[in-house]
């Protein structure tokens, strides 16, 4: 496997994503996980996976891979499912000599917006030690514009949860399609189910065809995706939902992650600025600022469906009487007020420049 690994570094290949890296070893005399109660969705005995994920071997061999990842400049990207912060920290290497970049995939579990919730967990991850790695969805999860969807601000939660993860010090990981704001097209029936897990555990388990349908590229057949017949069903929703429409409409979700993006490469403070929380006891709005030397930037997360008024002390920061210049937002109406009142709409997000 190491030699696999130089094979393609000498071939210019930057580094790996590393699959499942909790399943490497199993017990060599394949005990049987202990029984807990109750059934899984299959309808089988869950059971306490002591014996085939975990095992101390694993990081035996990250330490292996990481060296010869060393010793060519490369990089390795472990998909780390993890219960914890203290699990998660644990595949850096308690000399931060195993993974660089461990996905922090406990968001993707998150099926509720709360800002303590969000708080707490990105307080913990910033604080572990290593670089972060953020994740909203991938090709095993109900897809976020589904999974956080009201029925009424569906669009400004996308756009939202898009400045949450992407004004983060840490690497966002997006999964396609998230840039555009697609939804689940999950199987109506059991005949209609591609995914092995889903055939297997339907009706209570689905299966992830839903999150994997083709990238909706247009308006056109098969939204772009194919001349011919495509493996899983494209939605009826991406008439209007796809690359072609919203590149052509500045309030699209997609015009949104693109002025994202760009801040990510232009602005210091977002590059290389530390995480500053702000506001620790607000049920319903997340803030924090990013700063790197002189420079500060603002984000302000409206995660409820109520207009917000929020009052921000940024006197410690050296701010006394801060100026808010505005980067990106989703706000409907201007930016309006000041540090110390400002008036934010439901499921809304602001990121501005903090001056004297």
């Amino acid at each position: 496997m190491l030699d696999a690994t130089r094979f393609w570094y000498k071939r210019g290949v930057a580094g790996f994503r590393l699959d499942a890296v909790d399943t490497l070893f199993e017990d060599p005399d394949l005990k049987d996980n202990p029984v807990l109660p109750g059934k899984d969705k299959f309808g089988m005995p869950n059971t306490e996976e002591v014996h085939n994920k975990k095992l101390p071997e694993v990081h035996d061999v990250l330490r292996d891979l990481r060296k010869v990842a060393d010793e060519h400049g490369a990089v390795l990207i472990g998909e780390t499912w993890t219960k914890n912060v203290s699990e998660l920290k644990d595949y850096y290497g308690e000399h931060n000599n195993e993974l660089q970049m461990p996905m922090d995939l406990m968001m993707t579990e998150f099926k509720q917006l709360s800002a303590p919730v969000f708080r707490d967990h990105i307080g913990a991850v910033q604080s572990a030690g290593g670089w972060p790695v953020f994740v909203i969805s991938n090709h095993d999860i109900t897809r976020p514009y589904t999974r956080y969807a009201d029925g009424l601000h569906n669009d400004d939660i996308a756009k939202m949860m898009a400045a949450l993860y992407l004004t983060q010090r840490g690497t966002p990981i997006m999964y396609y399609g998230e840039e555009i704001g697609m939804e689940n097209n999950d199987p109506k029936s059991k005949d209609d189910v591609k995914d092995p897990i889903g055939r297997r555990g339907w009706p209570l388990e689905k299966g992830r065809d839903g999150e994997r349908t083709p990238m909706q590229w247009s308006g056109g057949k098969h939204a772009g995706f194919t001349n011919g017949k495509p493996w899983l069903p494209v939605p009826a929703s991406a008439k209007t939902r796809n690359v072609e429409a919203e590149v052509q409409d500045p309030n699209s979700i997609l015009s949104f992650y693109r002025q994202l993006s760009a801040l990510r490469h232009t602005e210091p403070a977002l590059l290389d600025g530390e995480y500053v929380p702000l506001d620790p006891d607000n049920l319903n709005v997340l803030s924090y600022v990013r700063r790197y030397k002189d420079e500060a930037i603002l984000v302000v997360l409206n995660m409820s469906a109520s207009e917000q008024k929020v009052r921000l002390d940024l006197g410690a920061l050296g701010f006394a009487a801060p100026k808010l210049s505005a980067l990106a937002t989703s706000l409907h109406k201007p930016l309006q007020g000041t540090a110390g009142a400002l008036p934010m709409e439901p499921y809304t997000a602001l990121i501005a420049r903090i001056a004297k």
